[in-house]
Order: structure tokens, then sequence, then C-alpha cells
């Protein structure tokens, strides 16, 4: 079957992933052979394939592709997170889109819309990944809402509750008031903002209660307030108390007396805590418990008052007076204006500060009291903390770098808030009897519920109706950290055989964003129940930037649309184009441009495929000596390359795994293998060589294969009529023989012969079909091994060897070795000698300049040693440059 002239992406892409799904190549089932198994970063449900996915899944790809070459049973685990916060955020706003309000529908009525949202567009993403060419195995394809995965994390939920981890406390936590629901730790992103810092005055109370008849006199008026400096001036309605240090000498006269909050009035005592930083500020301190956390530590102590003054939107409730309703930020502006009217905002500074803003929603997020369910991690990391970072660590992080993040974090942990405010999810598993805080059971089921609550009780007379299971939904996390476990059913059924097989999992390949949020977690949950990691190695991918190292995103318009980019330059290029400068652990710089050199590295494939595919062959004819010294040298060269690929897969070096090929294929075999052994024009080729050369050709489309799957597996059928059990998908990664160094290091040596002789017949417009005469001095003893491939590359008449220059002959030295061309006829003379010698020229005048350099001594003692080196570099290229020229000059004269 004749090969196309041109390589059609999009018409051959589609036509192999039908063809591999048809025949079945991406699904796994236990059997005898070594696993290799890769979970999914599950994306969110709701969401398209970005730059970062197609980074992220071109390298699982590569890595499950290549294992199936070298005959593993390869399962790559594909699925999709139910995202709590974004997929309800979209349905809510689908729904308001209807004229529909979430607060109008019960829990049922908003899941049914969740899950119509769910099934509408939860596969696109999964689809689009097909387009890219992933070999997932679809058959397991699993979704963090399904039956089974919601089941084990409820059955995960009840363990850990029952084993004392769980636990309900009211505390403050971080509220996005967008999504209106709590966050973790993690889920906070911590950004400087220029705010102001605003200084306020508090009136403090006289003996005599602040009543007018008792105000002090005019040289007193300094000590009846108490300026304090806030960033937050609509907190004030919030505060229950002025706090000092104990230590701080300014403020010795207020000890035990009290102060009135601005426009609410309210009287609050004037504390006192070493807490407190005499330096920021005024030194001392409104205590709002309700809304920070510190606060609420020092309100705690001090047995203070709580007063919440937010509704869950951040808008101001009733303890807000007349600004009830407005919005925090809308609040703020109004509380300062009335603060300056009435003559107790004294001044305003700009400040910076921190600012937590939600992950997700990007919302400012605003610290808030709150019932929530924690899990206690203090013991749990433990086992997480060894396995990364331990004398016998079992777990790789590639680059190791983010070992210091890793131990940061895990060294650093706190209980974890498991507990959101939302109806999409996984609903936590206890049940309330009663109105006390501790009137609830925790069970997997309502029936098991019921049970425990009529023995806690010892009311056999209550029912089901009676209980009512908690409205919050399971943080998103606690079902994705189980995900290496839970996707092969280990948590319901920890003896599966699919558990025992495929757990733990080789690699895991993700954004070190998440390396806390999912990777420590799932390193968490491995130990807790299969007393095992659930990967060896995990692979932390960069972020995709642009050219100017902008992260891409929607905002900035600079995130090209990834399907568009497959159309454009087919999933191959695509491919190759993100792998080729995208180091493990280094933002990835994107240039379309990459694309283009992916594509044509492709089209370079299929025209090195067309050119063989071309060659009459003439069974009758020998194998020139030639083409039996190119195939020696090719197959050990790739031999050695494949050493450099496979060590570069050990380490987790895809680009430079890429770049080893990419070099292989372009340079050693389309730029010199192809033309050692091409044919004369209109010349058959021997059978042997032919042969030799497919083989070749198989075993540069199989370690290609992984990067660029399409292209390589059409040429693959092409070359030959292949069976299902044949395709290249299942074929085998090539073998490891012997490699013969000293023949790579003879081509080294030939190559630039070669060069030389091409370089002479450009400069003096010497045709190819014109053969030339070519004499050497060896004074390099170099081996003739190469001598029939120069004699052919180079169309030489013939190669002699002499003793003594050759007079009239154009010459170039490679190392001590000096070649000479006769020119008789072939060029002009006097025009060459006029151009050398102006050459020659030029060169000593550089030489000098270069000398002067080094002969200075202030500039070679005070230079970098690399500068110092690259002029002796200089000196020593133009003295043989010098060499040579004049050999050239004196063969002419």
């Amino acid at each position: 079957m004749q090969i196309p002239s041109k390589y059609e992406a999009n018409q051959v892409e589609s036509k192999w992933y039908d063809y591999w799904m048809k025949h079945n190549y991406f699904h796994s089932e236990p059997d005898e052979r070594e696993p290799y198994t890769i979970v999914i970063p599950p994306p969110n449900v709701t969401g398209v394939l970005h730059m970062g996915h197609m980074l992220n899944n071109t390298i699982q790809d590569v890595l499950i592709r290549r294992a199936r070459l070298q005959g593993k049973n390869a399962c790559w685990v594909p699925g999709t997170d139910h995202a709590s916060i974004a997929t309800e955020a979209k349905v809510v706003a689908k729904l308001k889109e209807q004229g529909i309000d979430k607060n109008d529908l019960s829990r049922d009525e908003f899941l049914k819309h969740a899950w119509d949202w769910t099934h509408e567009y939860g596969g696109v993403i999964l689809e689009q990944l097909k387009k890219l060419g992933c070999s997932c195995d679809w058959e397991r394809t699993k979704f963090t809402m399904d039956d089974d995965m919601s089941e084990a994390v409820i059955k995960v939920f009840v363990d850990l509750y029952n084993k004392g981890l769980i636990y309900r406390g009211f505390r403050m936590v971080n509220w996005d008031p967008e999504a209106k629901t709590t966050l973790s730790d993690e889920e906070v992103i911590h950004e400087e903002r220029q705010g102001n810092l605003y200084y306020i005055k508090y009136k403090i109370l006289s003996e005599g209660e602040g009543s007018s008849k008792n105000a002090p006199q005019k040289e007193e008026l300094e000590e009846e307030y108490l300026t304090i400096a806030t960033t937050r001036p609509e907190t004030i309605f919030g505060d229950t108390a002025i706090c000092i240090n104990p230590n701080d000498e300014r403020f010795i006269h207020l000890r035990g007396k009290k102060a009135i909050v601005p426009i609410c009035n309210r009287v609050i005592p004037i504390i006192e805590d070493d807490y407190v930083d005499v330096e920021f500020g005024t030194g001392c301190l409104k205590v709002t418990p309700a809304h920070d956390e510190n606060d609420k530590n020092l309100g705690d102590k001090h047995k203070l008052e709580v007063i919440d003054i937010f509704n869950e939107d951040a808008s101001l409730n009733s303890f807000g007076l007349h600004f009830e309703g407005q919005d925090r930020f809308v609040a703020r502006k109004s509380v300062v204006k009335e603060l300056e009217e009435t003559g107790v905002l004294v001044k305003t500074e700009t400040h910076i500060n921190k600012v937590g803003t939600s992950e997700r929603t990007k919302a400012v997020i605003e610290p808030r009291l709150s019932d929530q369910w924690f899990l206690k991690m203090e013991d749990l990391v433990k086992p997480a903390i060894k396995a990364v970072l331990g004398e016998d660590s079992e777990i790789n992080l590639f680059p190791k770098k983010f070992e210091n993040t890793y131990r940061h974090w895990m060294e650093n942990i706190r209980d974890w808030n498991i507990s959101r405010q939302l109806l999409w999810g996984q609903q936590i598993p206890a049940y309330y009897y009663g109105e006390g805080k501790e009137d609830f059971v925790v069970a997997e089921t309502i029936e098991k519920a019921l049970e425990l609550a009529q023995e806690k009780t010892s009311n056999f007379e209550l029912q089901a109706s009676d209980l009512k299971q908690d409205t919050d939904a399971l943080d998103t996390w606690f079902s994705s950290w189980l995900w290496p476990i839970s996707v092969f059913d280990g948590i319901r059924h920890p003896e599966n055989k699919d558990i025992k097989y495929y757990y733990p999992t080789n690699d895991l390949v993700t954004g070190p964003d998440i390396l806390f949020f999912w990777v420590a977690r799932m390193i968490i949950s491995g130990y807790e129940y299969k007393d095992e990691k659930p990967f060896n190695n995990v692979y932390l991918t960069g972020l995709v930037r642009d050219k100017q190292r902008r992260k891409m995103s929607k905002q900035l318009g600079n995130s090209p649309d990834a399907l568009k980019l497959i159309e454009a330059y087919g999933a191959g290029g695509v491919r190759v184009g993100l792998l080729l400068s995208s180091a493990a652990g280094n933002d990835l710089m994107f240039d379309e441009a990459l694309c283009q050199q992916g594509k044509g590295f492709g089209n370079k494939i299929w025209n090195a495929y067309r050119l063989v595919d071309g060659w009459e062959v003439d069974k009758n004819i020998s194998q020139p000596e030639s083409s039996k010294i190119a195939v020696e040298w090719y197959e050990s060269k790739f031999q050695k390359a494949l050493i450099e690929i496979e060590d570069h897969f050990s380490k987790y070096r895809l680009s430079d795994a890429l770049m080893t090929t990419y070099k292989l294929i372009y340079d050693d075999f389309c730029g010199w293998f192809l033309e050692m052994i091409k044919p004369g024009y209109q010349q058959p080729i021997d059978a042997k060589t032919l042969k030799s050369a497919i083989t070749i050709f198989e075993d540069n489309l199989k370690i290609v294969h992984p990067f660029m799957p399409f292209l390589t597996e059409d040429i693959w059928h092409y070359i030959a009529e292949r069976t299902p059990e044949e395709a290249l998908i299942v074929a085998k990664w090539p073998e490891s023989k012997p490699i013969n160094e000293g023949l790579i290091n003879e081509f080294e040596f030939a190559s630039e012969v070669i060069s030389g002789i091409r370089n002479i017949r450009k400069q003096k417009n010497i045709a190819f079909k014109d053969a030339i005469g070519f004499s050497v001095i060896n004074n390099e003893k170099s081996h003739t091994t190469f001598d029939s491939i120069i004699s052919k590359l180079g169309n030489l008449e013939s190669i002699d060897y002499v003793s003594d220059a050759v007079d009239g002959a154009l010459t170039y030295r490679v190392k001590s070795n000096e070649y000479f061309i006769p020119t008789a006829g072939s060029i002009d003379v006097e025009a060459e000698i006029k151009k050398l010698t102006e050459e020659l020229n030029y060169t000593e005048g550089f030489l000098k300049s270069v000398r002067k350099k080094l002969s200075n001594e202030r500039f070679v003692a005070g230079a970098p040693e690399q500068v110092v080196a690259s002029e002796k570099k200089k000196e020593a290229d133009a003295l043989a440059k010098i060499e040579t020229l004049k050999a050239s000059l004196s063969s002419l004269h």
C-alpha cells in the first residue's frame, strides 16, 4: 500500500483512535504480567481541556504507552471530580438564568438539577482527552459521586469518627461569602494588597460614666480618648474589648477602665495581654472575637462576648445598625464617612497587608465562627512524612526540590475542616435526634443510625422520621484523597483482585499546586487504609505560561484553545510542542511555534518513510560496503540513544527523552543514515540494505510512538499488513544490543570530513554531479572504515593517502589531518587567492586584538574565569584558521 504524499492528521487521528478502541488495547485486567498503573488527577466535572490538562495528560500518556511497549500490563484509570464549589456555582447560575432561586428548592430538587448538569457536561473533558490521544482504560472511568465511590467516602468518615479522629467543633473557619461555604486553610490564597489603616478614637469612660456634666476639663482631653488603628473599620460593631500590653507604660492609667465603641456606643472593657504588639499602629488593639482568629483566642482567654456582625454573604446583619444589608466593602466606606463626620477618625494611612482569597471563587475570605466537622491530622500525618522524607523513604518526588515544600506543609499541619455548606457532594452521615450539641449519631445508613440512636437514648420508640441528617456536604478533597484506593474499590472490598494487583500504583503526574491538597492527603489515606504507599513516584509538572512568563488565564486572553491547536498542528505536533521545553517542576513557556516544530518533526518522519518506500529493490545486487557500515553505525548510534532515553525516563526527564529521540531521528537517521544508504539517481537498492532500513525504521517508530502515537501507528501499517495483535501500540520496545563505540567515534570524525567537502563544493559552486579528486595527509592515523561513505557522500573520484601537500588544490583540516581537493579548471585561482588573502589578513588582525587583551594582566586577573577561557578559545580558533588559510594559499601558488 503506497503512502500518501502528505500526512493528514485530522483524518488519521480519528481512524486510529477508533481502531485502538475497537480492539480494546486500553483495557486492562489483572494477569501474570507486571502491572503499570496510573490514576488520572480527576479534572473537574464542569471542566474543559486547557493547556495545563494538555501537558499533564500528554505526560501520562507517554508513560503509559511506553509501559505498554515494554510488555507491562498498563492501566490508566480516568475519571472526574464532582468539584462541589465550582459545580454548585455553575448550577446556581444556570437556575438563576431560568428565574429559579436555589433557596426555593429542596435538597433533592437541587440535586436533580446538579445531576442533569453533570450528565450534560460531565463527559466533555474526557472526550476531549481522546482527541489528544490519551489511551485511558475508559471501561474503568470513575466519578467521585458514583454510588460506589460515595459509599467508600461515607464508610471512611464513619470509620474515622469511630476511631475518634473526626469531631464536631465550634471554631474560627475560612468563610467564602460568594460560595457561602467554609474552606480549608489550603484552599485560601494569601495575596499582598494595598489597603488603608484607619486611626479611630474610642472614648474612655470616666468614673462618672461619661455623662456630660462630668466631662473633663480641656487640658484633660488627651486622656479621654484612646486611638486605635484598624484595617477593617466596619468590624467595630463586633468589638467586645480593647486590649493593651501590660508592659506598655503609655496605657498603665487605663487598667480596669472601659471604653465606648463609636457609632454603636457599646461599652466594652479594656483588657491587658502581652499578645499586643506595642510597635504596630497605636500599640493597642480592638478585639473582635467573631471575625479574627487571634481575637477569638484573646476572647476565649478573657471570656469576652462574641458578636457576629455578618450574614453568610458578608453583608452586615442587624448588629450593623443602620448599615444592615450593606456589603462589607460598601459598609466600610459608609462607616468611614460617619466616623469622619462625627470627628472620631483621626487619620488614614495606606497600608500593605496580606488578604486571604478563595482559590475557587477569588472572593475575599471572611473569618467566621461556625460549627464544623474536623479531622485530626497530628497522628495521621506521621507515616506520610516518613514515606517521603524518612531515611528509608518509599515515595520519590520529581523534582526533589519539592520535598522542602512537602516538609513545611506536613510538619505544620492543622486539623482539616472537612465540612462544606453545600448541597452537591457526599452528605455528612451524622443524624440528629435532639436539640443538644451531642444529640447525634454517625452511621453509614439511616437504618444503622436509628439503631444507634435508640441504643444511645434507650428510646426504642424512636423512628427514622425523627432523625434529621446533617445538611452539610463533605469537602471534595475528602473524596479525592481516596482516589487510588477507591477507583479499585479497595475501601468497600479491601481484598478484591483489582486492588491487590494494581495497588500501589506506579506514577502520579500532577501539578505542584495540589501537592498538599491532593498528593499528601492520598499518601495519608494510603497508609491509613492500605498500610502502604499509594504510588511510587510523583512527577510534578510546571505551570504552562505564555512567552512573557504570564500564567495562562481566560482573563488575560493568553490561553489558546486546546482543540484548535490540535486541529491546526495535529495531536502529535501539540504533544511534541508541549514536551520539548517542559522539564519536571519547571514552568513551560508555551509558544505556538513549538507546536509547528512538533508538526515539522512528524512531517520529517513521514517524508523519510516516503523516501524509503519509493526505492526500487533489486535482489540480485549485493550490499555496498558504504551501506553495510552505515547500518552498523546507526544500529550502535540507536542503542546509545536508547540507553540515554531510558535513563531520562528513569529520572522523569521526559523533555530530555524526547529531545534525544528528536535528534536521533532528525539528525542521525534522516540527516545521515538515509543519505548513506540512498541508491543513486534512478538506481535500485539492494535487498539486504532495504530490509535493515525497514527494521531500523520500525525501531525508530517504537521510540517515537509514546510521543506521537497516531503518526507512528499510521506509518507502521503502511510498512506492512499487520494483524491487530501486531499493531504498534502493543509492539515490543526495542531490545538492548551491544554498542560499537569505536564506530560511533570514527563517524564523528568522518562527518567533519564530509562537511568540509560539502562546504568547499558550496563555496566554489562545484555541482554534486561532478566527481572530484580527494587526497589526505593522515597525521591522525584515522581509520579508513568510513572511506566508502566519505567517497559516496562527497562524490569523490577516489581517496588518495599522501605524505605531502597537493599543489593547486583547496585544503582544509580536521584536527591535524589535511585534506586536498584539486581545483584545476573548476575555480578562478586569482579570485580565490584574493579572497583567501583578505580573510587571512582579517583573521590575523582579530588574533592581534585577542592577544592584546590576554596580555593585559589587569584583565586576566579581574575578569571572570569563563570570560578569560572564552578569549583563549578565540585565540586557539584564530590560530587554527590562519594555519588552514595559509595552507590553502600555498596550494594555489
